[in-house]
């Protein structure tokens, strides 16, 4: 966790976003003698400076400069967390734990059903992938 000493969150370069029903703003986080702090950690006291829920907030990008001890990233707030499924990338809603990652075939399986689909004409190509699914 953050000790509020030690660690200071400024924004820079605040904007909102009317199009994306967002704002979003350039994090400064200062934390001098101390190794990078946790996305988490930022998004909790973004959350605290701005009024909002930190499941609507999203940090990303972040590079600790050289000799460590101020870290620089880039942050949004959604609106609701409606517009933060319409407009966030995938991977960064996976990140975040907004929804879960589906679930893979293994490559091998999927060449065995492209195969299987190349033996059979029409209509039957659908029922054969259908079998391998279940």
């Amino acid at each position: 966790m953050i000790d509020g000493s030690s660690v200071t969150i400024r924004t820079r370069k605040y904007m909102t976003n009317r199009l994306l029903c967002r704002r979003q703003m350039v994090v400064d986080v200062l934390h001098p003698g101390k190794a990078s702090v946790a996305k988490t950690d930022v998004r909790e006291k973004l959350a605290k400076m701005y009024n909002c829920t930190a499941d609507r907030v999203f940090t990303f990008g972040f590079k600790t400069n050289f000799g460590g001890g101020k870290s620089t990233g880039f942050g949004l707030i959604y609106d609701t967390m409606d517009f933060a499924k319409k407009f966030e990338p995938k991977y960064r809603l996976l990140r975040q734990g907004v929804i879960e990652a589906k679930a893979k075939t293994s490559r091998k399986q999927k060449k065995e059903r492209k195969n299987r689909t190349k033996k059979v004409r029409g209509t039957a190509k659908a029922k054969v992938g259908q079998a391998a699914k279940k």
